[in-house]
């Protein structure tokens, strides 16, 4: 292992080994030869190519870090490392400097275009046509790179290096390790590392070029069948699942050319089991809400409830009631106010609610309006107005007559929740969403000082909620107080 260097000892030792992989492009000293020999190479031949790739190993250990550095990320760095990566005979020498050149790119973004203007993008996606999991690492992660900060078009490799065509090939190579029973081969690091580096270039060349769509999602069938056999390990949202998942999210509603609803059989409802990747999706959510903080849930678990968002859009009508049933509040829940259980649809509830979590919180609430067939009143149902009442005042959505008339102070003198919904034919508490006859008796002598406090202060939050909608014409309880002197200042 080479000696850790540091400041311009380092810098210098990093001039030295490019000076010497230059000479050896120009001279040729170091190229193994062209021609294949029928006998064991000379000795003197194979210790050049030995020599070659201990130096370019030996490099490798210098570029952790941008920090005298500076011979790596000049245009002749970037050259001399393109060239030994792509022009070189050995495959071996190629990897190994494949790396290096891969670790400037990432350190470095200004290397990227530098690396574009050699010409060298058309034979990264040359090499990614090899049934080869470490070129398939090293080359889409260098395409992956070339995504940011550099204006290169993809659009030549698509159309005539076929990237489109290797990127599902590739795929499809890692999806045959994988069998009902479990994974028929072992899975290497290199393994999991090449697959998460595919979806990774997979995801934002959908997202860049939505024209060559139609093609990537034929890959969609291998990343179900990967996603669905492969093992959940602890943490469940992890690579290779977070970038299965996240390179589904562009292609849910494309497959052969044509939306999956209207192209004949559809990769998320297989048969003989429709229900096998919903239900994993499901299971993994479950997985991931039990696990994570609210913090780590807004950047890992919103493109899954994304995804499921989309699956639900264009489901058949017959998995929809069971996306439904799994994810919603179930009529057993109810025995107490909605989102108090630890089940799936209680989670999904709180995290409707969550301060913490913005993009993550609109996202729950939209699945769960949606699963609600986007209606008002079924919304209100299905997770009570308290949760619902903030997602259809800020999307304007009418609130539902039934929920309003509950909080009217008018000549009637309506309590609160006086009005109800009802589900299966029992009354249920329109805010809540808890069954009326499972309702304890409210006693103020029951409760504390602290108690009547937080539950005042609840009321007033919904009060001024639903007031603000201006659907229907409501006076806060503590409002009216005041101006019917009943209201007591605390001395």
């Amino acid at each position: 292992m080479a000696q850790q260097l540091d400041g311009e000892v380092k810098e210098k030792e990093i001039t030295r080994l490019m000076d010497i992989l230059e000479l050896d492009l120009e001279q040729k000293n170091l190229l193994p030869p062209r021609r294949h020999f029928a006998t064991p190479c000379p000795i003197a031949t194979l210790n050049t190519v030995l020599e070659r790739n201990a130096l370019l190993a030996e490099l490798k250990t210098y570029i952790r870090v941008v920090e005298n550095s500076g011979p790596l990320f000049s245009p002749h760095g970037v050259k001399t490392l393109s060239r030994h990566s792509f022009d070189s005979n050995s495959l071996v020498t190629s990897r190994e400097a494949a790396k290096c050149l891969a670790n400037v790119l990432l350190l470095e973004s200004k290397t990227r275009q530098m690396f574009v203007d050699l010409g060298y993008p058309v034979k990264a996606a040359q090499r990614l046509k090899n049934d080869n999991k470490e070129d398939e690492l090293l080359n889409t992660r260098i395409l992956f790179l070339l995504t940011y900060d550099t204006a290169f078009d993809f659009s030549e490799l698509f159309d005539e290096y076929q990237l489109a065509e290797s990127i599902n090939l590739n795929i499809v190579r890692h999806s045959k390790s994988y069998s009902k029973n479990g994974r028929r081969d072992p899975q290497t690091p290199i393994d999991t590392q090449a697959l998460s580096e595919t979806l990774k270039l997979l995801f934002n060349l959908s997202q860049y070029y939505p024209r060559h769509l139609p093609i990537l999602a034929r890959c969609a069938p291998s990343i179900l069948k990967i996603l669905n056999r492969t093992h959940l390990a602890t943490p469940v949202l992890q690579p290779p699942v977070t970038y299965l998942v996240n390179a589904l999210l562009n292609l849910s509603l494309h497959y052969d050319d044509k939306p999956m609803k209207d192209s004949g059989p559809n990769p998320y409802f297989p048969k003989p089991d429709q229900y096998c990747n919903i239900d994993r999706l499901i299971s993994i959510l479950d997985n991931a809400v039990r696990t994570y903080t609210e913090e780590q849930l807004e950047t890992l678990v919103t493109p899954l409830v994304t995804l499921l968002r989309k699956v639900f859009e264009f489901a058949p009508s017959h998995i929809k009631p069971h996306m439904q049933t799994a994810l919603l509040p179930s009529n057993s829940e109810r025995s107490q106010p909605l989102g108090q259980s630890n089940t799936l649809a209680s989670r999904l509830l709180r995290l409707s609610n969550s301060p913490v979590a913005p993009s993550l919180r609109e996202s729950v609430s939209s699945l769960l309006f949606e699963l609600s067939d986007k209606d008002a009143s079924s919304f209100v149902r299905n997770v009570g107005y308290g949760f619902a009442s903030g997602f259809l005042m800020t999307h304007d959505l009418p609130v539902p007559a039934n929920a309003t008339e509950g909080w009217s102070t008018g000549q009637n003198g309506g309590d609160l929740g006086e009005k109800l919904t009802s589900v299966d034919g029992k009354e249920i508490n329109p805010v809540t969403g808890q069954m009326r006859e499972m309702e304890p008796e409210a006693s103020k002598e029951d409760m504390t000082e602290e108690e009547k406090e937080r539950e005042a202060e609840r009321l007033f939050v919904l009060f001024e909620r639903l007031k603000a909608t201006g659907v229907a014409s409501v006076k806060n309880p503590v409002e009216q107080a005041v101006e019917e002197g009943r209201f007591q200042e605390l001395e």
